[in-house]
């Protein structure tokens, strides 16, 4: 580009992952082996790289190429923008490569799909006045068509209807280039960042003639307001006095910025559309030009239109450059995912809140993005996918919950970087790198706080899975596994006393117990602290004492009676979808007895784990050992196992939160064949940091205890308050 260089490179990335396997037990005494064995493997993944600094370090990039991305097989290096051609012969010299150039408009627009359909929340609207300058938008999942307009020298506006078809429809000649020209001509500035400060200080009122200074108030007739600009620069004709640089820069970016708003609008207007991203230099991330381009849109479509901005912006021509390099190994056809442990996240360049970032952002920003194994997609049986938001709570919105959630997770810290350390007792550098773990993630809650947006909305889910990557990437995929091992293990001896006790009772009374042991085996939760405290301390604390903890009924949220009058009138379900949550007691005396119920009702069961680590979620691979114990000890789990009426399925996520609008795509195509008419949340991360309000096309379940105090309070309750929250949609 014309001031920054933006590189991407492929790289595949060496880390370790936990692995467990079924012992051999054949003839051994099994009384006091543990369930299962755990080993760390390595695994290798894709990850893709994005770095962007300025042009002055050129040199300082092309050696980093030379000594890190050339391998004898690469005899080209793809390039777009204007700096392909005017560092064409440098880099073709220092690299002894070819530079293909790529067509930029196309780049950009293959980068832009990327970004749209990969970062879930990508898309901002700015908010001049409100706590947090920007309000992200959530993934629709038809992300076309859209208007893009590119804001650089001049001005591009783009119409894009699929992955390959875009148009170039109009422009215009006055853009960022018009700016910055007129600016150095007017204020004798050269520098644009200049420019924009110059702007953000100026009265424009001062240089510009007003519809109040031709008619002396409002316009009536026509109902415009007083305060409109009538003429740019109108009263520079009959005053005499001299003009502050600053004035001048502010007039001249109303005047810009006005003309391309009501450009854009039109265009968008004529061809029916209502997504209109901006992106160039002239916005790049700078609030003066946000907040200009979002009056404007929003006055000359009457708030019908929304200027939408883009978090990596500034990445996307060599993101689609290096899409054309990789199409061979289609990047299109696998899902990625943010890696927030590697990325600088968005910087408000607000020039006076943060003078000194602002220099430091300038030079280096990183974006992480990892290949995940499988595609994700929605759930087939969301109410409305372009509407849902997983998260309950906006922390970038809500002062005060963030300032309590930030506060929480660094009170947590030291504890996690003891356990990092503790799992992995056979290692030597274990306790330096759970150090390294600490200061990485006490970094990252120290920029949410000062920038709670950085890499979008802030929830606690972003939070947990930001502290899931930071220990990934010292090293400790997954620092409960002896945990869950050894609670896995105690609760299997339990499970046949629980199933005859469940048995010995009436039908009605059986039904209250199974929500109570669901609801009870939901207290295993180390990811709480008013749990783990309990559970370090009081070894002995099991299934009987998390029951007594509960409360009462009537519960915090209680719609228990209309269940059990669906369960005593209705037919049975279908197909029910169960995402399961904590290891141990949770799973297997929990809710394992609860499918066990559902399948006698002859209600198949698709029973949903977790593909990677977190806290001490279960994982889809340990869900296949604990299922085929229970098997072998119940009949009436082993004969839906053989005949497929129980099935068992991975969510695609690796988080103690879950996303409806990103899960693997095998379990999507289970819920459609099997035409699943019951989704069961359970858990706090599950069903009320996320999906407390999703709305299904089908009844829902949703159920956990409250271990928190704060939270319990917010909802109206005191500390293990139950929700149990039964849904059926409206006809």
């Amino acid at each position: 580009g014309g001031s920054l260089t933006k590189l991407a490179y492929y790289s595949t990335v060496q880390h370790k992952v936990a692995r467990v396997r079924s012992f051999d037990h054949s003839g051994k005494d099994i009384e006091n082996e543990p369930l299962y064995e755990i080993s760390v493997q390595e695994e290798i993944t894709a990850r893709l790289h994005f770095i962007k600094f300025e042009n002055t370090y050129i040199e300082t990039c092309l050696d980093f190429i030379k000594d890190h991305l050339v391998n004898t097989e690469t005899k080209v290096i793809k390039a777009t923008g204007g700096g392909a051609y005017k560092f064409k012969d440098l880099i073709e010299k220092k690299l002894g490569l070819k530079v293909d150039k790529e067509d930029v408009m196309t780049c950009l627009i293959k980068g832009c799909n990327f970004v749209l359909r990969n970062i879930p929340h990508e898309v901002f609207a700015y908010q001049k006045d409100s706590d947090t300058e920007f309000r992200f938008q959530s993934n629709h999942p038809n992300i076309f068509p859209y208007l893009l307009v590119n804001i650089g020298s001049g001005v591009s506006i783009v119409k894009v209807e699929t992955e390959d078809k875009f148009e170039w429809i109009g422009g215009s000649s006055i853009g960022g280039g018009t700016f910055w020209g007129l600016g150095a001509l007017l204020t004798k500035t050269k520098k644009f960042d200049e420019l924009l400060q110059l702007a953000a200080k100026g009265q424009h009122t001062n240089v510009d003639m007003l519809v109040k200074d031709v008619y002396g108030g409002a316009y009536q007739t026509l109902g415009l307001s007083g305060n409109l600009i009538a003429s740019s620069f109108g009263k520079s004709t009959t005053a005499d006095k001299e003009f502050s640089k600053e004035d001048m820069a502010k007039s001249l970016l109303h005047m810009i910025s006005n003309d391309i708003g009501q450009l854009a609008c039109l265009y968008a207007k004529l061809h029916n559309l209502d997504k209109i991203y901006f992106g160039g230099f002239f916005i790049r991330g700078h609030p003066v030009t946000m907040r200009t381009i979002t009056y404007s849109i929003n006055f000359f479509s009457k708030g019908e239109v929304q200027a939408l901005f883009l978090r990596h912006e500034g990445y996307l021509g060599a993101i689609g450059a290096f899409l054309k390099g990789a199409e061979q190994d289609n990047p299109n056809q696998y899902s990625w995912g943010e890696n927030y442990a590697g990325s600088s996240g968005l910087m408000s360049t607000s020039p006076d809140v943060y003078p000194m970032q602002r220099t430091r952002s300038g030079t280096f920003d990183m974006l992480e993005m990892d290949r995940l194994e499988r595609p994700l997609v929605n759930l087939p049986l969301l109410k409305d996918p372009s509407t849902y938001i997983p998260d309950t709570v906006d922390l970038t919105d809500d002062a005060m919950a963030r300032k309590y959630w930030l506060t929480c997770f660094e009170e947590a810290l030291d504890g996690v970087a003891k356990r990092a350390a503790a799992s992995q007792p056979d290692s030597v550098d274990a306790p330096e790198r759970a150090e390294k773990f600490r200061q990485k993630y006490w970094n990252k809650l120290q920029t949410l706080r000062q920038q709670p947006f950085a890499y979008g909305t802030l929830t606690v889910r972003s939070l947990l899975d930001t502290r899931e990557h930071c220990l990934n990437e010292f090293n400790f995929p997954d620092p409960y596994s002896k945990v869950k091992q050894k609670e896995n293990g105690i609760a299997l001896k339990c499970f046949q006393s629980v199933i005859e006790s469940l048995d010995s009772l009436g039908w009605e009374e059986r039904q209250f117990a199974l929500v109570k042991g669901l609801l009870a085996g939901n207290v295993f939760d180390w990811g709480a602290k008013a749990v783990s405290d309990v559970l370090e301390s009081e070894p002995q604390f099991g299934f009987e004492e998390a029951k007594s903890k509960l409360q009462e009924r009537p519960w915090l949220e209680d719609s228990y009676s209309q269940w059990l009058e669906r369960l005593k009138e209705g037919p049975p379900h279908k197909c029910a979808l169960i995402f399961a949550d904590n290891s141990g007691i949770d799973i297997i005396l929990g809710v394992f007895p609860f499918v066990r119920e559902l399948l006698s009702r002859g209600t198949e069961v698709i029973l949903a784990c977790n593909s990677g680590p977190a806290l001490n979620d279960v994982t889809y691979s340990e869900s296949l050992i604990v299922t085929e114990r229970i098997a072998a000890m119940d009949p009436i789990i082993q004969s839906a196992l053989r005949d497929e009426k129980l099935l068992l399925v991975q969510t695609g996520s690796s988080s103690p939160c879950l996303d409806l609008s990103r899960l693997d795509k095998g379990l999507a195509v289970l819920v459609r064949e099997r035409k699943t008419d019951l989704v069961i949340i359970e858990g706090m991360g599950r069903a009320i940091h996320t999906n407390y309000y999703a709305a299904l096309k089908c009844e829902s379940l949703k159920l956990a205890v409250i271990k928190n105090s704060w939270l319990a309070d917010r909802l109206g309750g005191k500390i293990f308050s139950v929700i149990f929250k039964y849904e059926v949609p409206c006809q």
